[in-house]
Parts: structure tokens; C-alpha cells; sequence
């Protein structure tokens, strides 16, 4: 995997300022390329820079997550179970359901799935799903009331995002709020369900890089990840605040707008 150094760094901005909105961190990195007439920077780059945008979620969640590390290991070890540890056993279980399916369709998502027409369409479905959500969502209900139930529903929406167009967190946010959990609790339980789903695209395609013969670019590869990383960092602070004021609308908004452009495009 080789990637120019320009191109990697402009795509290295793009996913860490989409990566936690709900507009498709994953279709961007694939139109971009095409739009700008790139090569294609292949799936295995943006499972890096997703490992870097995961690196500022750990950051700007490491209360939340020393919390819930605690409360699982006293779990672990004897009957002490409490909100925090039940959550935590939900956000480890979510990523069984995607990271069995992205195993198994590897070969479809890396090809068939990044042809534009199907980010169009996915955009508009899930702008629509999105939409639905945050007007019929009943937004009464905080992350300690969180339950089984909640989580397997969310971590199977989550398997949608292996479609890009979807966006992981989009859906995410969508399943909790018709859950009737609140706009920033939906966030934040997306954010948190984020951390073992793209820990274990990155551990899986580092793991395939060090199998194989392929050459890969560590230095850019790095360089992107650090980028993307520091940028999301910026945008979940200000993601966080936008929903608590304005709500998703603008996303919804946004979406609609960019799969009628690409369906104009390419149709």
C-alpha cells in the first residue's frame, strides 16, 4: 500500500473531521480519490486512519473508559456488577456481530461496495433513517439506563456501516435514539461502541500487512493516522455541543444534498 504523501495527509484531515459525524467518514475517503482523480488509497488506509481517529476517542474518553475498565475487571473477578460493568460487557459484545461480518464480506467491501452509486444510495436511505430517528426518537432515556437489549440492537445497526454511505456512527445514533435514549447519550454510546469495532479493524489489517508481502508506507501511514487523530479529537468536542443545540437535522440535511449530487453524477 502506497499512498503520496499529499494525498495521504488531505484524506488523513477528511477522516478525522467526519470520522464521529454522521455523514460517512468512509464514503468521503472513497470519493475524494475518485473526484480528484487519485488512485484509490485502497481499504487498508482507511482502516489506519480510522486506528488514529480511535486513538482520540480513547483520549477524550478516558474517564468514561478508566470507569467502565474498572467496573469490568471487578466484575471479572467476583459478583460486582453495576451500571458501568454492565455497560461494558454491552460495548465489548457489539463488535462480534460486525467484526464477523466484515471477516467474512472482506472481499465485497473492498471492492464491490466503494462503487460510487452505492454511496449515493446508502447516503440518501440512511439520511432518511437518520431523520426518522431524530424527530420520533423519544430522548428520555440517560447511558445508565442502558441495557442488553439496547446493545444488541445498536451493535447489529452497526453491521450496516461495513456499507460505506451508512456511516458507523450515523446508524449507531440512530438505533439509540429510537431506543428513546437522548441525543448526546446516543453520542456518546456510539463513540464508546466505536473502540473495540475499529480496534479490531486495525489489529486484523496490521496483522495482514505483516503476513503478506505487500509493501506498505509506515511513515505516511503513521503520519495519517497522527493527523486524523488530533482532528477528530477537535471535532468530538464540537460535534457534542452542535447536537446538544441544533440536533442532527443539518446532517440529514447534508447527506440528502450529497447523494442527489453523486446520483446526478454518475446515473
Amino acid at each position: 500500500m502506497i499512498v503520496e504523501t499529499s494525498s495521504a495527509f488531505i484524506l488523513a484531515l477528511l477522516q478525522g473531521a467526519t470520522e464521529f459525524l454522521p455523514i460517512s467518514s468512509s464514503a468521503h475517503l472513497i470519493l475524494l480519490p475518485q473526484l480528484m482523480d487519485w488512485r484509490d488509497q485502497g481499504l487498508g488506509f482507511d482502516i489506519a486512519v480510522h486506528v488514529g481517529t480511535l486513538a482520540a476517542v480513547l483520549v477524550y474518553f478516558r474517564d468514561d473508559i478508566g470507569r467502565l475498565w474498572q467496573a469490568w475487571r471487578r466484575s471479572v473477578n467476583g459478583p460486582h456488577h453495576n451500571d458501568d460493568s454492565r455497560l461494558a460487557w454491552i460495548i465489548i459484545a457489539s463488535v462480534i456481530p460486525i467484526a464477523l461480518v466484515g471477516w467474512l464480506a472482506h472481499d465485497i467491501i473492498a471492492t464491490t461496495l466503494r462503487a460510487p452509486l452505492v454511496i449515493a444510495i446508502a447516503t440518501i436511505v440512511f439520511a432518511l433513517v437518520l431523520g426518522w430517528a431524530n424527530q420520533a426518537g423519544r430522548r428520555e432515556r440517560g447511558l445508565d439506563q442502558v441495557g442488553w437489549r439496547d446493545g444488541i440492537i445498536v451493535g447489529l445497526a452497526q453491521v450496516l456501516a461495513l456499507i460505506p454511505g451508512t456511516s458507523r456512527s450515523g446508524i449507531t445514533m440512530a438505533a439509540g435514539l429510537m431506543l428513546g435514549l437522548r441525543p448526546q447519550v446516543a453520542a456518546r454510546l456510539s463513540f464508546l461502541m466505536a473502540i473495540p469495532a475499529i480496534a479490531a479493524a486495525g489489529v486484523w489489517q496490521i496483522w495482514g500487512w505483516g503476513t503478506t508481502d505487500r509493501i506498505v508506507d509506515w511513515p505516511t501511514v503513521i503520519m495519517a493516522a497522527l493527523v486524523s487523530g488530533l482532528v477528530a479529537y477537535s471535532c468530538i468536542h464540537w460535534f457534542l455541543k452542535v447536537i446538544e443545540r441544533v440536533g442532527l437535522l443539518p446532517f440529514v440535511a447534508y447527506r440528502l444534498l450529497l447523494g442527489a449530487w453523486l446520483l446526478y453524477i454518475y446515473v
